[in-house]
């Protein structure tokens, strides 16, 4: 499925799922959306937000070829993917946005909603999908090309503003290693990173990381969540291949290890 390129490391070989035995006939009391698509709810949701083509979606999924009922591809649990909406071939596509999380839902997918040449000629897609959680993209800060008048600035020049105050007492150290959620976006509002979207947070040493967020991170407790202007001298230097002139980050701190 080359529209579900999202790298998954399993920790253990899951158990091969088994079709179902309607793989080859959607039952009567599918719904025929009429363009190429049959979908089934098999596990209601828990509310009623159904995700829009600009949000991410936090799925697990098995895919079937329908009728030689080859399993193409599948994310079990603990496990799952964060792609765009408008990402998805169109047949996944329709589907997510009709759910909504918490639910569980198969479609039979014809070769034009983007299946041809992943089933056999005349054959369908058969796709088990579990929405997790509805992600949607953070929005640029008001302030993104210039620090906000009430940042503080250090000596360094890196600029910060407190956003929510933390629920530590403790700051990292330069030899510790930090989880954080973060969102990164250029000077021109362009997001470039964010572990919001890819539904879990970032692990690493934070000796390892750009001058500014070692700098910044240090300022904060856990639970804390800062905003952070970081000019291009103390994030990537220019270095080709890496966002360029000054940074704008959220950073939540969320534990220190």
């Amino acid at each position: 499925m080359t529209t579900l390129l999202f790298a998954v490391i399993l920790a253990a070989t899951p158990p091969k799922p088994v079709p179902p035995p309607d793989l080859n006939t959607p039952p009567a009391d599918a719904m025929n959306i009429g363009n190429g698509l049959i979908t089934k709810t098999l596990a209601a949701g828990k509310n009623t937000e159904m995700p829009s083509d600009d949000d991410f979606v936090k799925i697990r999924y098995t895919l079937w070829s329908s009728p030689d009922a080859k399993l193409l591809d599948f994310i079990a649990p603990p496990q799952f993917v964060t792609p765009p909406v408008n990402m998805l071939m169109p047949g996944l596509k329709q589907t997510v946005t009709l759910m909504h999380p918490g639910e569980t839902r198969r479609s039979w997918i014809q070769e034009r909603l983007g299946a041809r040449g992943r089933v056999p000629a005349g054959g369908m897609l058969v796709a088990d999908v579990e929405l997790l959680e509805i992600i949607h993209p953070p929005a640029p800060p008001p302030a993104v090309a210039a620090p906000s008048k009430d940042a503080i600035v250090t000596k360094s020049g890196l600029a910060y503003k407190v956003l929510r105050k933390g629920t530590g007492t403790r700051h990292p150290k330069i030899g510790d290693t930090v989880v954080v959620h973060y969102t990164g976006w250029q000077a021109t509002g362009h997001r470039f990173d964010s572990s919001v979207l890819r539904g879990e947070p970032a692990e690493f040493p934070l000796r390892d990381v750009i001058a500014g967020w070692r700098e910044g991170l240090q300022l904060l407790t856990e639970g804390e969540r800062a905003r952070l202007w970081i000019p291009q001298e103390l994030a990537y230097k220019g270095q080709q291949g890496k966002p360029m002139g000054m940074l704008v980050f959220d950073v939540e701190l969320v534990k220190i290890k």
